[in-house]
């Protein structure tokens, strides 16, 4: 026989209340990559009535910031309209592979949902990404494997650019400077999708003076996933 629950109003309560207290959190990112670069990461921590970004849907204009040049400013500005808290660039910079970086917050009262995102480079507009992660109400350590996705704003030709949002090319600065090719012509049969969707991985090549892509293909290519998220529950 199915066996039915039933709670008081009192208990619903309580369990409303319990599930939407403040919490003292870390968040660590490691880069598990063997080559590749996360811009300054944002982590953070809001109502589920909030998305940084849907698989499927269009980027708004604050993730194609992000996901083309780097930036977490229009992050930043839609996170502080949603009375979220934020871990804003841990790394100080650029978090290379391997590497770690971690904060803290006490969260609001309501932030219940973990969100993470950090360009990936070299890319046209990938991106690392945690959509909505239900952050949990028990003391502990949580471990979640993160993908890396393509916000579909701009076409995949892996050469060299400004990284600005609507032009095309791949933001260079200094850690890839001597890692990158030139001379590029473009990849053919560019990532046409115009939504937030799953990366294909850089395809590159094995020249750094010519052929069809700037990336170097035995140091930028990935397979997912890309990044491991640490979340400690205190």
């Amino acid at each position: 026989m199915k066996r039915t629950t039933i709670l008081s109003a009192a208990a619903m309560l309580a369990l409303s209340s319990q599930q939407s207290l403040a919490a003292d959190i870390s968040v660590e990112v490691q880069n598990l990559t063997h080559g590749l670069y996360f811009t300054p990461i944002a982590a953070v921590i809001h109502t589920p009535d909030v998305s940084l970004f849907e698989v499927g849907e269009a980027a708004s204009t604050e993730l194609q910031m992000m996901a083309e040049g780097g930036s977490i400013d229009g992050i930043t500005t839609v996170a502080t309209a949603a009375s979220a808290d934020m871990i804003a660039n841990p790394a100080g910079g650029l978090l290379a592979p391997t590497m770690s970086a971690s904060g803290d917050v006490m969260t609001t009262d309501g932030n219940v949902m973990l969100s993470v995102v950090a360009m990936v480079l070299p890319s046209n507009d990938g991106f690392v990404g945690l959509d909505n992660w239900e952050i949990p109400t028990e003391a502990g350590t949580y471990t979640v494997f993160l993908n890396a996705y393509d916000a579909g704003t701009e076409a995949n030709d892996e050469l060299r650019g400004s990284g600005a949002p609507g032009m095309p090319g791949m933001p260079v600065p200094p850690p890839l400077e001597p890692l990158l090719g030139t001379g590029g012509s473009g990849v053919a049969g560019a990532d046409t999708n115009a939504t937030v969707h799953i990366h294909r991985g850089n395809i590159g090549d094995d020249s750094l003076t010519d052929g069809v892509s700037d990336v170097d293909n035995a140091v930028h290519r990935w397979l997912n996933p890309v990044a491991k998220v640490t979340v400690t529950v205190r």
